[in-house]
């Protein structure tokens, strides 16, 4: 026999051997689960009906309590949503108030007109009920949250970050800045 052959029969022989020995294993393992599923199994003792309705009881309130609070959840979270859309409705709308509530300011400060006056005091009072309020004012301090801050100037007679002159006031709704106020800042 010539050695390649002799190679592939030896090659043929360890296959079979490996067939044999997996074959072996697999019968082994048949007879142990045979042996294991002939052993009788434990039962637990079987449930009254009145055992089973309580459980089925408890399983519906259980379902029942869930889905409640889910409602209430969606309920809550619904009402917060209208809420803030209601609130940035009436805030965006505002806010393109602002512009006319400036100018009657500046009509009020150049002019001797009683009748602009009267507007400017009835338009404030008006934002007032509406829960504006005007922030920015001299000698407050500086806060960039609500402030803007287009120039600083030195001034020894004020302290620092000071706001030394409002060049247009701010204003805001329910804690909500509505726009900042621009303003001059000291030191």
């Amino acid at each position: 026999m010539s050695r390649e052959k002799r190679d592939a029969h030896r090659g043929d022989e360890k296959k079979e051997e490996i067939k044999e020995e997996i074959k072996e294993e697999c019968a082994e393992k048949a007879a142990q689960t045979e042996e294991a599923s002939d052993k009788p199994e434990e039962k637990a003792p079987e449930k009254t009906a009145e055992e089973k309705l309580k459980e089925d009881l408890a399983a519906l309130d259980d379902r029942y309590k869930r889905a409640l609070a889910e409602y209430d959840n969606f309920r809550k979270r619904s009402q917060k949503e209208r809420d803030e859309f209601f609130g940035d409705g009436v805030s965006f709308a505002l806010t393109a108030f602002l512009p006319l509530i400036d100018n009657l300011e500046r009509a009020a400060n150049a002019s001797n007109d009683e009748g602009v006056k009267m507007i400017q005091k009835q338009t404030l009072d008006i934002i007032q009920k509406l829960g504006i309020e005007q922030i920015g004012k001299e000698g407050d301090a500086f806060d960039p949250n609500i402030h803007n801050a287009v120039a600083h100037v030195e001034d020894d007679s004020l302290g620092e970050n000071v706001i030394a002159e409002v060049l247009q006031k701010g204003y805001t709704r329910n804690g909500r800045l509505l726009r900042p106020a621009l303003v001059k800042t000291a030191n």
